[in-house]
């Protein structure tokens, strides 16, 4: 079966989506079967893998509220296969509300193709809602990206606060599969400071990659490509090679006849 990580900050612009799309793209080069779920309204890992987000159908909004099949609405992609989203999926928090076990939505949705996949990666939205709850219990781990930066640590403890609440009511096996530093420049004493604070802060929750700031990684999504297709020996892709090898060292993947 699957496992399924959520890659969850409420701050935007952490580098959620590109990790996730980019973690996805190396997980799959090194032989794992792979699928990302867009939860974004943005839909900007849909993009990032080269799939028109306003010409596809159906998508994840229609599997929540329309009950279209879920094996429908996967796009095979050459990097990894992708459940799609658009900005349909904005009002999908109100109209879960009056539904059936409307926290675990995705969760039952992704219980139907979980056997096809040694990864789902889910790249939540950018806040702390119904959406983001459907995230978090359908999730085995949650992947924590945190930005280089001065807020770095603004918010943390009030997400990592949540998840634990998630666990306590909702979705007790759920667990932090680790805390990705991104944006990292290690010209700057800033970069080091932060990370340093969240080493002390949670250690030993802390991958040992951390992913640098690279002009390859923001001009990457604009191709509809992973960095890895985009430029495969830029410093983003060594990087999420990395990050993929030390993910695959905790969560080896199984024997195949």
């Amino acid at each position: 079966m699957a496992k399924t990580i959520a890659f969850v900050n409420q701050k935007g612009g952490v580098g959620k989506t590109t990790s996730c799309v980019n973690l996805a793209a190396c997980l799959q080069e090194a032989g794992a079967k792979v699928l990302v779920c867009d939860f974004d309204p943005q839909g900007n890992a849909t993009s990032g893998f080269g799939v028109d987000k306003g010409a596809v159908f159906p998508t994840i909004y229609d599997v929540l509220i329309s009950g279209a099949a879920v094996e429908h609405a996967i796009v095979h992609t050459k990097y990894s296969d992708v459940l799609p989203a658009n900005k349909g999926l904005a009002g999908a928090s109100v109209e879960m509300i009056p539904l059936d076990r409307r926290e675990y939505r995705l969760k039952d949705a992704l219980a139907q193709v979980e056997a096809s996949y040694d990864f789902i990666l889910i790249d939540c939205p950018p806040s702390l809602e119904l959406l983001t709850l459907n995230c978090l219990c359908a999730a085995d781990t949650v992947l924590v990206p945190v930005q280089c930066e001065y807020y770095a640590l603004e918010g943390l403890s009030d997400l990592l606060s949540t998840v634990r609440i998630v666990k306590g009511r909702l979705n007790p096996a759920i667990a932090l599969e680790g805390l990705l530093l991104t944006m990292y420049d290690g010209r700057t004493n800033l970069s080091l400071q932060v990370a340093e604070e969240v080493k002390r802060h949670f250690p030993g929750k802390v991958f040992a990659t951390v992913i640098p700031r690279n002009v390859r990684l923001s001009e990457a999504p604009s191709h509809g490509k992973p960095v890895t297709a985009y430029d495969s020996s830029s410093r983003g892709a060594v990087a999420y090679r990395r990050l993929a090898e030390e993910l695959l060292e905790k969560n080896p993947l199984p024997r195949r006849a």
